[in-house]
């Protein structure tokens, strides 16, 4: 066990002399020069690069993940779900995906007959099949006959718009914006349906799903501004056909109903059986008034995106939380208060890097500090349960935890070298000093460091003198431990110093008035009186300075001792 000693002794040594070190070199203007530094960070986070972006999007995704009260998803939204078991259903007549057209015409006609709000298809009808022209006829005279159709369009990247032969102008139901007709037309790559119907109908909206840069779907996009030229969504083309106000802002933040398949779901094969059955099973009226999607979740068709709520997504049930945040007007909207936020931020790096130059208890610190990050963090908590409004104060959290864990790692590091009290100072100074030890002995019950720290805080503040106190709690061993709860008030002045004794009894008296108001604040309800003694003498400083100070507070202890017991026997 020799190495390993001798290694442990090495090590916390090493780690001793660079806090020694540190605390030599910079001393507590640290905690200011580090203050400057994330200020900096600060401003280069909100006016050069988003830093903080990634915690952003983490924090946004957990919160939303965990949110106690999500809207419940609408009722009159259903998804009718081209599942696995409905391939392997339908493949014994029409055999494997993609199945004839005609299949979703009689759907569309016999669905239609319960007079639905909508039938919304999340299926792509780009190109003809060429081996089934009757089919695509039989689909196509099916929608021309239905007034609740939806078709989805395609926009493919811009990049091809040289290549596109598709005027905007000729894109069916395209509007332009409030700022007038255009004056250009350019062209746009765009997939269009391919059924005539479904363009003359211009019930057409884009299902495009756009991922941010770390590849989560957040966002939906509303419509696309085409050099004035207005490309609605899926969702808007629905909103505006069916009189729902719909958001004017091109891009927002979905309003998630809960993890995948929250939506009422029904499987196609077993819907589209009963149409055809004489006597039916199921409700006649099961979609009367009822917003119906058609789309897929079979992972063999691989239309899944990672959200917030899951890796795996089911892009109809993306299309149907549009749909939804639509109908209801909730998207999530995400004030862009990077300044405030910014500013809050440095307020609290600001009052902290203060409060540590100052060498405020850490007790205090810690916890002040760490109510400061968790009411930040609840509010943003809070405003994602309790509205539609997402307050995201990661920015101030982030610089905040970031500057407290350099500055706390900093004052661990330099406990020693930096210790305010005046053994420490001593230790730094030479020859011999006046000194006075005030020691108060508490006879209560047990209390937290935090309530000791309170009480700590509040005497430094009591008189005028400078003062270090000291806590002497009965875990140290021998005489000490026969003087449990008792605080330690300390001063120092030169020793030529004629006033320094006047100076330190008023202050004495000072911090013994001060002590039963700041002790009922600590206390409930304490109201006894608490013992007291004030011993003057001289101490030694530099190296001798430790030792010094032991035996002035042991013989401030022996003599109060015997005051008591003089006291006792009179």
């Amino acid at each position: 066990m020799e190495w390993w000693t001798w290694l442990s002794n090495r090590w916390n040594g090493g780690w001793f002399e660079l806090g020694a070190w540190l605390g030599k070199r910079f001393g507590r203007p640290f905690h200011l020069a580090a203050a400057v530094v994330f200020t900096l960070l600060g401003v280069f986070d909100l006016l050069v690069y988003p830093v903080t972006d990634t915690m952003r999007l983490a924090a946004y995704d957990t919160i939303l993940h965990y949110r106690l009260f999500p809207p419940a998803p609408d009722p009159d939204i259903v998804i009718v779900d081209i599942d696995e078991g409905s391939l392997a259903a339908m493949a014994k007549e029409f055999g494997r995906w993609p199945w004839p057209r005609q299949v979703f015409g009689e759907f569309v006609e016999l669905v239609g007959k319960q007079n639905p709000k909508a039938i919304v298809f999340d299926i792509l009808f780009s190109d003809p099949d060429l081996f089934n022209a009757e089919s695509d006829a039989a689909f196509d005279a099916a929608i021309a006959g239905a007034s609740q159709t939806f078709f989805p369009m395609l926009r493919l990247d811009p990049a091809n718009d040289p290549l596109s032969e598709i005027k905007a102008s000729l894109i069916p139901g395209v509007r332009t914006s409030q700022a007038g007709r255009p004056g250009t037309d350019p062209t746009i790559a765009l997939v269009l349906p391919h059924f005539p119907a479904a363009l003359a109908s211009k019930r057409l909206g884009l299902h495009n799903i756009q991922t941010d840069d770390d590849g989560v779907v957040r966002e939906y996009a509303v419509h696309r501004d085409e050099q004035g030229w207005i490309l609605p969504s899926l969702p808007a083309r629905i909103g505006w056909e069916l009189g729902w106000p719909v958001p004017a802002a091109g891009r927002v933040l979905l309003n998630w109903r809960g993890p995948p398949f929250s939506y009422r779901y029904v499987r196609f094969s077993e819907v589209f059986e009963d149409l055809l059955r004489k006597e039916k099973r199921r409700p006649a009226n099961e979609f009367a008034g009822k917003i119906v999607i058609i789309g897929s979740t079979a992972p063999s068709l691989f239309d899944f995106k990672p959200t917030p709520m899951s890796l795996t997504h089911p892009g109809v049930e993306i299309l149907a939380t549009a749909i939804d945040n639509v109908k209801h007007g909730d998207f999530l909207r995400f004030p862009g208060w990077h300044v405030p936020y910014f500013l809050l931020a440095m307020a609290i790096i600001w009052w902290t890097a203060w409060k540590l130059y100052r060498a405020t208890n850490p007790v205090l610190l810690d916890w002040w500090f760490g109510l400061s990050q968790t009411a930040l963090v609840g509010c943003s908590y809070a405003s994602i349960n309790l509205g539609t409004t997402y307050i995201n104060l990661t920015c101030p959290v982030s610089l905040a935890l970031g500057y407290f864990g350099v500055v706390r790692s900093y004052a661990s590091l330099t406990a020693k070298a930096l210790d305010p009290s005046m053994v420490r100072r001593a230790g730094r100074e030479e020859g011999t000093r006046q000194a006075a030890v005030l020691l108060i002995r508490i006879d209560t019950e047990e209390i937290s460091d935090y309530g000791w720290a309170l009480l700590r805080a509040g005497l430094l503040r009591a008189g005028t003198e400078d003062k270090s106190i000291e806590l002497i709690d009965g875990n140290q061993r021998g005489v000490w431990d026969l003087f449990e709860k008792t605080f330690a008030v300390c001063w120092m002045a030169p020793r030529e110093d004629p006033t320094a004794r006047a100076r330190f009894e008023a202050d004495a008296q000072a911090v013994v008035t001060a002590f039963p108001g700041l002790r009922r604040q600590v206390f409930t309800g304490a109201d006894e009186a608490s013992a007291w003694f004030l011993h003057h003498g001289v101490i030694s400083c530099g190296e001798a300075a430790e030792g010094s100070w032991r035996r002035f507070v042991a013989e401030a202890v022996l003599q109060w001792e015997g005051s008591r017991e003089a006291k006792g026997n009179a």
